[in-house]
């Protein structure tokens, strides 16, 4: 207790304590969680000379490979590649520090399903981290952990042992024996300092890329002078690692061989919720202040017995896992939806929406919880993470909103789950496993967890078959291989690995000036002018290796000292076109796609002669595929202002792609984007476009332009200066201290091309709008001639559908009328859903066609009905109080036939009724209805069966009623059978 107290006033003295002290706050004796991250951040940064960053979101930026960030190091990964412009903030980082949210819930690291089942496992969890990139490495970064935790953390030396890379013969790497000796250096005695493989010592990014040994630190929750070296690795809750510090220093390539980086760094990583169990001297992170907020708050909420920590068959009922679950599924979902990432249908957010589900499911079935629990959690979490991470703060009632209307559409499906399992159970043969296409079905469909369904599965002795389950799973992952998330293979020619990069600059070749490409005029005649580029060859690129000429047919990447093409970059497509040697025009290289890579633009050819590095070529883009990219993304910043102007300030972009042939636009948004919302947004950007507004560009430093007001959130990824584009208002205007005017039009941050005036977008239609998942709508939009093409092709299907409106009202009395008129109807709803046009139209005349569908199906009933009943009377009439009907009569569909029998039992209830139907093909309609006075002995099915086979046919039913077909050559003999079958039963 003396020893807390200690390192609390220490901790004290080193950072202010900024926060109240409330009971809720840490543990008594103990320094608060918040502190102790506090502490870390201080320590590198007032120290050490390390520059404090924030965390990024835990939506990956940029990287298909990872549904969330889940290690501290995914942000810098364009730094460790050696891929990130030299012009960005990124680019300067030397030493670094932050605690990054990190969710490991999907992919190769996934914790969900121990989550709640242990004390330590988390889907959601903080890593404190600091980084070298190039600057100190081994010496320095043990020296420093060593002094964060034994000096400031005040941790008993004699309780901590560190690992090192033992080698590894079949890759020849040796021990890291210069790691080992730093420890022995620091005072760290041999017994605690222990080599171990390749699986514990060696840390890699993925199957390629950089890579190097590390070291492990590691405590003894026991201590008391012995020595515990026996347990390190071993899996013993005794003596857990707290910190793994990496030393990048060698690239695996893809033939799996290793190479030594250009550059050294270091990336360390420790989990705050194990750090801070173990200053807050626990052994469960659930018993620290990180959690027992969330704990109280779940206990006052539900009632349930009080948190008492127990695990496995301790926990009775699993009550102690249900409060573990819900704390931590909590705490990720006020994350991800913070961070963007809403429960869906796909990638992360399926994810998420299973993680809010599994969190539902222990609170309502485990804790009898009320609906509502989980929403109601959220100001606790913002309460205990809300200082380290501002951003939960602004968004709590949106997560609230959020996690509400999710658990109300869980709770609606888990109740149709079980009446879909009651009734399929209910049809089943006894003693026979569940569909396993009906599982799937409530697996996929409703999102019914696999384990309820086996579970109430086997409260009623059936059981599913497992194999042909993972079967259909397997089958759906290999659909779904091909989708966003998947990781797709880079170009190895304009792709340029961190080898390739080193020894660019090792070799002074400088980066691309790429200024040229928006070099360009608008001229007398309102045309755009592009100017080609001369340039010189300065390196080639093909199969990861620089080459200094590439020959005939040969695909390769060219870079070059300047270019005029735009590089694939910040949504916008790449440039097309040619280029050719300097006074040879007739000899064309054509380029395929232009990238770029750490500063260098990187232009894929495939080169029809010889190229030799140091050849001066001549570069013209394809003029009309730029203006169009031109077009659209000067239009995308139109609209991105628009839905702002219409849906209100809060509307924020989640991504965008422009292409020559349309622009897509993601953003989140509160509810539906209505019929006449749509309509305001595209009516902003035309009027925008009338107006001709000017379209400014400048770059300015990045300091100034975070102080753009309105501005999006501006990451370290930008290059330094920064390309803003303002439309209609300078930017020396916007960037004025307090100025208004950016909020009064479209002002962003971006490195695209744009049109010089508004007025050449023409005209701008939004051809699709979709929720992607909730909260997040996606808009599919076109300009120019398109835009125009759409609304000709919208006012012709409008037209179309007045028609028919119009023949509708006239009522015909004839059945096949009405029933072209339902099929024209039916015609015309595909062609409105599939055509281009405005969305807002599209959805004006899908709501009068689904109407018009109605009425014709109704009008067509009541046709039918009219007609049957014509019949009935007629054969009524013919067959005065019979007890049994058999007869012909002319019906033009198999449901009139039926509504003919249907009248004759309803108008004689005693009578057992079966009528025949010739057709103009050789068909003949069956339909019959036996009296319930008959039964059992009598069965319609059993009738229908004996018609039909009879006409060389098939029938089907029930007891009551059934129906069927057959050929008219049987027809008499059918009769016959029917009377005698009749007359049988009766």
């Amino acid at each position: 207790m003396a020893a807390a107290g200690r390192l609390r006033r220490r901790l004290l003295l080193m950072v202010p304590w900024r926060w109240p002290c409330s009971p809720r706050r840490g543990i008594a004796g103990c320094p608060p969680a918040g502190q102790i991250r506090a502490a870390f951040l201080r320590f590198f940064q007032e120290r050490h000379g390390h520059r404090c960053v924030p965390s990024a979101p835990v939506r990956p930026r940029g990287d298909p490979r990872l549904l969330f960030v889940n290690a501290g190091m995914n942000q810098f990964k364009p730094i460790f590649l050696g891929t990130v412009h030299p012009r960005s903030e990124l680019a300067q980082y030397q030493r670094v520090v932050n605690s990054q949210k990190c969710v490991r819930a999907g992919g190769k690291h996934n914790d969900l399903e121990d989550v709640g089942r242990d004390t330590y496992h988390h889907t959601f969890f903080e890593m404190l981290g600091n980084w070298s990139f190039g600057d100190y490495f081994k010496e320095e970064a043990c020296s420093m952990a060593w002094e964060l935790l034994t000096e400031v953390y005040e941790i008993p030396k004699d309780r901590l042992y560190v690992t090192y890379f033992g080698g590894d013969s079949t890759l020849g790497l040796s021990a890291d024996e210069e790691c080992r000796d730093v420890w022995l250096r620091l005072g760290v005695p041999a017994s605690h300092v222990l080599p171990f493989p390749l699986k514990d010592n060696f840390w890699e990014m993925g199957d390629t890329g950089p890579c190097g040994p590390c070291t492990e630190i590691h405590y003894d929750y026991v201590g008391g002078g012995r020595n515990a070296a026996a347990l390190v690795n071993q899996g013993s809750p005794d003596v857990v690692e707290i910190w793994n510090l990496v030393f990048m220093q060698y690239s695996r390539e893809v033939e799996g061989n290793l190479l030594p980086l250009p550059q050294h760094h270091v990336d360390t990583g420790m989990g705050l919720e194990r750090l801070v169990t173990v200053l807050q001297n626990k052994r469960s992170n659930y018993d620290t202040d990180l959690f027992i907020p969330i704990l109280d708050a779940i206990h006052k909420s539900c009632g349930a017995p009080r948190y008492q920590g127990l695990v496995g068959d301790a926990d009775v009922g699993r009550v102690n896992m249900a409060y573990r679950v819900v704390a931590d599924h909590v705490r990720t979902l006020c994350v991800c939806i913070t961070d963007g990432i809403y429960p869906g249908f796909s990638g992360a957010e399926l994810v998420l929406r299973r993680i809010l589900r599994r969190a539902v499911r222990f609170c309502s079935e485990v804790l009898q919880a009320p609906p509502g629990l989980l929403a109601s959690l959220v100001p606790t979490v913002v309460e205990v993470l809300g200082d380290a991470y501002p951003e939960l703060t602004k968004n709590a009632d949106q997560i609230m909103d959020i996690i509400n209307e999710n658990e109300a559409a869980f709770l609606s499906s888990l109740e149709r789950g079980r009446h879909i399992i009651e009734r399929t159970v209910q049809q089943m043969e006894p003693s026979t496993n569940f569909p396993v296409e009906v599982a799937w079905s409530l697996y996929g469909n409703l999102g019914f967890p696999l384990d309820l369904i086996d579970l109430m599965l086997e409260e009623k002795g059936i059981s599913l078959d497992s194999a042909a389950f993972n079967k259909l799973a397997l089958e759906d992952a290999k659909r779904k291989a091909g989708g966003p998330q998947a990781a797709q293979p880079e170009n190895t020619n304009t792709h340029l690995d961190v080898h390739s990069l080193a020894q660019l600059r090792s070799s002074n070749v400088p980066a691309t000036d790429d200024s040229p490409k928006y070099a360009y005029t608008l001229g007398q005649h309102g045309q755009y002018e592009f100017s080609p580029c001369r340039a010189t060859v300065l390196m080639l690129y093909r199969d990861q290796c620089l080459q200094k000429e590439a020959g005939a047919g040969q695909r390769c990447g060219v870079i070059l000292d300047r270019t005029n093409f735009y590089a694939e970059q910040g949504g916008q497509d790449s440039d097309q076109g040619y280029m050719v040697h300097l006074g040879q025009q007739d000899v064309l290289f054509p380029v395929e796609s232009v990238h770029l890579c750490g500063g260098y633009v990187i232009h894929e050819v495939t080169a029809v002669e010889t190229l030799h590095v140091g050849d001066q070529v001549q570069l013209f883009v394809d003029e009309a595929q730029r203006l169009a990219c031109m077009t659209n993304h000067t239009a995308t910043h139109l609209l991105n202002f628009a839905l702002r102007h219409v849906l209100g300030d809060s509307t924020e972009q989640r991504g965008s792609h422009v292409t020559a042939e349309r622009l897509r636009f993601d953003f989140d948004t509160k509810g539906p984007v209505t019929v006449e919302q749509l309509q305001q947004v595209e009516q902003v950007v035309q009027d925008m476009i009338k107006r001709n507004e000017l379209v400014h560009m400048a770059e300015v430093p990045l300091t100034l332009a975070k102080r753009v007001q309105g501005l999006r959130a501006v990451d370290e990824g930008y290059p330094d200066p920064v390309r803003i584009v303002s439309l209609g208002v300078p930017v020396e205007s916007v960037l004025t201290c307090d100025s208004e005017a950016a909020m009064q039009t479209s002002v962003e941050l971006c490195c695209g091309t744009h049109l010089l005036q508004t007025g050449s977008v023409e005209d701008l239609a939004i051809i699709s709008e979709r929720q992607l998942v909730k909260g997040i709508s996606r808009v599919i939009a076109v300009t120019g001639s398109q835009a125009k093409q759409a609304r000709e092709v919208g006012q012709c299907l409008a037209m179309e559908v007045d028609s028919v409106s119009l023949r509708m009202k006239q009522r015909s009395t004839s059945i096949p009328e009405m029933q072209n008129l339902s099929k024209e109807v039916g015609q015309l709803t595909k062609v409105v859903s599939t055509t281009a046009m405005p969305q807002w139209q599209r959805k004006e005349l899908q709501t009068i066609l689904k109407a018009l569908q109605r009425t014709a199906n109704t009008a067509i009933k009541k046709l039918e009905l009219q007609q049957a009943e014509k019949k009935a009377q007629s054969l009524l009439a013919k067959h005065c109080n019979q007890p049994v009907i058999i007869d012909t009569v002319p019906a033009d569909s198999l449901s009139i036939l039926m509504k003919v029998v249907n009248q004759l039992c309803d108008k004689s209830p005693g009578t057992s009724v079966l009528l025949l139907s010739p057709q103009a093909s050789g068909e003949v309609l069956c339909a019959c209805q036996v009296s319930k006075n008959c039964l059992p002995a009598f069965s319609a099915a059993d009738w229908a069966m004996a018609v039909c086979t009879q006409m060389e046919g098939k029938a089907g039913g029930s007891p009551i009623v059934a129906k069927g077909s057959g050929n008219a050559k049987g027809m008499q003999g059918a009769l016959t059978t029917a009377l005698e079958f009749a007359h049988s039963k009766l």
